[in-house]
């Protein structure tokens, strides 16, 4: 689940909804006498809806009606309106970065990021991450397209509607598993995982829309491993905050970024 808060004390909240994947009794029976069925139900798709204090739900909608089973999602709010991130899955299993936009209460239709034709018949578990400041937006993501593992992050100044070129940062044997904020000057750091002949590393780097500034930073040594999970980032003042899991010490780690 990705949830935003907004202006009308009310929680957004997009999350993959599994209600078409469910394989019914009759679907099975028709499996079995060689019927219509598959063996598997529908698509995962991507919904919406906003809740109040009380958990009242409001303006439930589907968002996508087929995307990646298990990529997460991530969510912003631009001052037009919500922005919402998320790995889809076409007929032909290509599986790229999408976004859907809400502007003047109303829910655009799906539009890719950018086209990295990442074609995968297999749930990669990487999905992208988004921030926003007014109509500024970056989107990070990771991406295996030509068979070349690469981090990415791409710039707007539309509110999501268009962005730039993506920005390649990564060293060259990147695990994914990204997080972003925008800072000032509509500059982003972006973190990462990126394999190393010691090990995984969490890596962030400061990037402008004209390109990357200085080097990459290294925030901790990581692991490779699922269990490690996804590092989590956020801006909290003059300072970013970063959380990550250390399989070593079995606890959950936290470093901050002084942004002056």
């Amino acid at each position: 689940v990705s949830m935003v808060p907004l202006p009308n004390e009310r929680i957004f909240a997009a999350w993959l909804d599994g209600r078409m994947t469910k394989v019914t009794a009759n679907h099975e029976q028709q499996d079995a006498h060689g019927g219509h069925g598959h063996g598997a139900g529908g698509p995962m798709t991507l919904r919406g809806a906003e809740f109040d204090r009380d958990g009242n739900l409001f303006h439930e909608v589907e968002l996508d009606g087929r995307v990646c089973d298990c990529c997460q999602t991530d969510a912003a709010l631009t001052s037009e309106g919500v922005i919402v991130v998320y790995r889809d899955r076409s007929e032909t299993e290509v599986r790229d970065i999408f976004k859907v936009r809400q502007t003047n209460g109303q829910w655009s239709e799906p539009e890719v990021v950018f086209k990295d034709n990442w074609q995968i018949k297999g749930c990669p578990v990487n999905g992208p991450a988004v921030a926003a400041e007014g109509k500024n937006v970056a989107v990070a993501w990771y991406t295996e397209m030509n068979d070349q593992p690469v981090v990415n992050v791409a710039f707007s100044d539309d509110a999501g509607a268009e962005f730039g070129m993506p920005i390649r940062l990564d060293e060259g044997e990147p695990l994914g598993r990204v997080g972003v904020v925008l800072l000032e000057n509509n500059q982003a750091l972006v973190t990462w995982l990126e394999q190393k002949e010691t090990g995984a590393e969490i890596l962030a780097h400061l990037v402008s829309p004209a390109g990357k500034l200085g080097t990459s930073l290294l925030i901790a040594k990581s692991n490779e491993s699922r269990g490690s999970g996804f590092p989590v980032i956020a801006k909290r003042g003059e300072e970013v905050l970063i959380a990550w899991t250390d399989l070593e010490d079995k606890r959950i780690r936290t470093a901050a970024l002084k942004l002056k």
